[in-house]
């Protein structure tokens, strides 16, 4: 059974790369529709090479909330509505891409208290070291890094000849459902701390 998107979680899969020719968005499609057959979330893609940031261009901190441009209240918008991530991420020259820390660094409170996961690709690495060096990031921004994470090595050898379609081996498969299943403790935990605050502050 679908979960019903008025209460379930929403989870957000963001496509990180905006490279011509990445298998970013292969491999986000597969994660969305395997986080979609788990059932605990109602799944959004958020696909950054679509959402088109440019390089920060706001004149003040993101912290303060005050957006001049509109592609940044846009991007506020989206991701305000989201109650847990994964980034779908590349790793270049034992990093993390620019698009995926310029569309984190856009925002701040939108990010906070919220779980957040990694799925990273590349070849023997398998995004491992750009994830590591996200989680100083979100950690930063006040989100909940997960334990779980999924790193697929060689990611090219599980593309079909075209690159449209990600076929993920046994490893990976389990990796992501442990990711998901880490995803909906954490998401279900952290929607109750607000009520619960409620509740003491009417005491």
């Amino acid at each position: 059974m679908a979960p019903d998107p008025t209460t379930a979680p929403r989870l957000q899969v963001v496509i990180g790369s905006t490279r011509p020719g990445r298998a970013g968005a292969a491999v986000g499609r597969w994660f969305a529709e395997l986080a979609g057959k788990h059932g605990g979330f109602a799944v959004e893609v958020l696909d950054l090479a679509e959402i088109d940031l440019p390089l920060l261009d706001e004149p003040h901190p993101p912290r303060t909330g005050r957006y001049q441009h509109e592609h940044t209240k846009r991007w506020s918008r989206l991701v305000s509505r989201g109650d847990a991530y994964v980034f779908v991420v590349p790793e270049y020259n034992h990093g993390y891409n620019a698009a995926t820390k310029n569309a984190l660094d856009y925002l701040c409170e939108e990010w906070r208290r919220k779980p957040v996961g990694f799925v990273g690709y590349g070849m023997r690495a398998g995004g491992a070291r750009a994830v590591q060096m996200l989680l100083q990031v979100v950690t930063a921004l006040g989100m909940v890094p997960v334990s779980e994470s999924v790193v697929i090595t060689h990611v090219r050898r599980m593309l079909t000849e075209d690159g449209g379609l990600f076929m993920p081996d046994a490893a990976v498969e389990r990796a992501a459902e442990a990711l998901l299943g880490e995803l909906d403790e954490w998401a279900t935990d952290l929607a109750v701390l607000p009520k619960r605050a409620a509740r003491r502050s009417r005491r």
